[in-house]
C-alpha cells in the first residue's frame, strides 16, 4: 500500500491453524497452536454477526518477545508495560540471505555487523536490526520452517558473542528475524543456551519473529511499527508489523 511517497510494507505472517510453531522436545511443554472457535454466525446464536474465539500461544507465528519471556528479563516488562515510543523505530535490514543459503546453521557475528555498517554507517540509536535470511520463503511449510533432523533444528540466527555485543554494546530496541525464535535452530547448543533470549531480553530488548518480505526494505531508511496486543502479564503476544518506505528517497 502507497499513502503518498510513503509504501507500507506488511511485514507479517498471516495467523492460522497451519502457522508453524516451536517444537521443543519432551520434557519440556508446548504451547498450543492458533485456532478459532466459532461462536456465531449469522444464525441463532448471534443472527446478525459473527463471533470466534480464539485460543493460542503468546510465542505464535509473527511476535513480539518481552523482556518476562526469558529469566535474564524476569523483573523486566510484560508485553503490555513496554513503552510504545519503544514500539517504532528505525530499521536496518541485515541481509545474510546468500550466508544461510549455504548453511542453515549460518551465525551472525561481531565482524558482520561490523562490516554492514561499514558499508551503511553505523546503527541507529533504538532501531530494530532486521536479519534477513530468506527463512521466510519456508513458513508456510512447518517441516522446512523447523528443518528438524535427529540433531535438533537447522536455522540460522546469531552467535553468543554477537548477541551479547547487540545487547550491552548497542541501543538498539530489538532483533527481528524470519525464523520461528530470535535464537538459532541449534541455540541450545551454544554458550548460554538460546543467547538472543538471554543477552537481549535480559538487557530491555525485544524480539520479532516470523516476519516476512524483509526482501521489499532498503538496508536503512524504513521505519517499524510493531503493534503487540497489551496483554498484562504477557510473556509475548501475536504482532503486526508494519513498515513504513519514503520512496521518494530512492526515487
Amino acid at each position: 500500500m502507497v499513502r503518498g511517497d510513503i509504501e507500507i510494507i506488511d511485514l507479517t505472517a498471516p495467523l492460522s491453524s497451519s502457522t508453524p510453531a516451536l517444537r521443543l522436545p519432551a520434557p519440556f511443554a508446548n504451547l498450543i497452536d492458533f485456532s478459532l472457535d466459532e461462536v456465531s454466525a449469522y444464525n441463532e446464536p448471534g443472527p446478525f454477526w459473527r463471533h470466534n474465539n480464539i485460543h493460542t500461544g503468546e510465542h505464535i507465528g509473527t511476535h513480539l518477545d518481552a523482556p518476562i519471556h526469558w529469566v535474564t528479563g524476569k523483573d523486566g516488562y510484560d508485553v503490555s508495560e513496554i513503552p510504545v515510543q519503544r514500539l517504532i523505530g528505525p530499521a536496518v535490514v541485515l541481509d545474510f540471505t546468500a550466508e544461510a543459503a549455504d548453511d542453515a546453521d549460518f551465525l551472525l557475528e561481531i565482524s558482520h555487523v561490523k562490516n554492514w555498517e561499514s558499508r551503511h554507517g553505523a546503527i541507529p540509536d533504538h532501531a530494530w536490526v532486521l536479519f534477513k535470511t530468506g527463512w521466510d520463503k519456508y513458513s508456510r511449510n512447518e517441516e522446512q520452517f523447523l528443518n528438524l533432523d535427529e540433531s535438533g533444528s537447522h536455522t540460522p540466527g546469531v552467535s553468543a558473542e554477537c548477541a551479547k555485543w547487540l545487547a550491552e554494546e548497542t541501543n538498539i530496541t530489538g532483533f527481528g528475524v524470519e525464523t520461528v525464535g530470535i535464537d538459532a535452530g541449534n541455540g541450545v547448543a551454544l554458550d548460554p543456551p538460546f543467547p538472543a533470549h538471554h543477552f537481549l531480553l535480559g538487557n530491555d530488548k525485544y524480539g520479532i519473529t516470523s516476519l516476512q518480505n524483509l526482501d521489499r526494505l532498503p538496508a536503512v531508511g524504513a521505519v517499524l511499527v510493531v503493534c503487540p496486543l497489551p496483554i498484562v502479564g504477557g510473556s509475548g503476544s501475536p504482532t503486526r508489523v508494519l513498515a513504513l518506505v519514503d520512496r521518494t528517497a530512492s526515487a
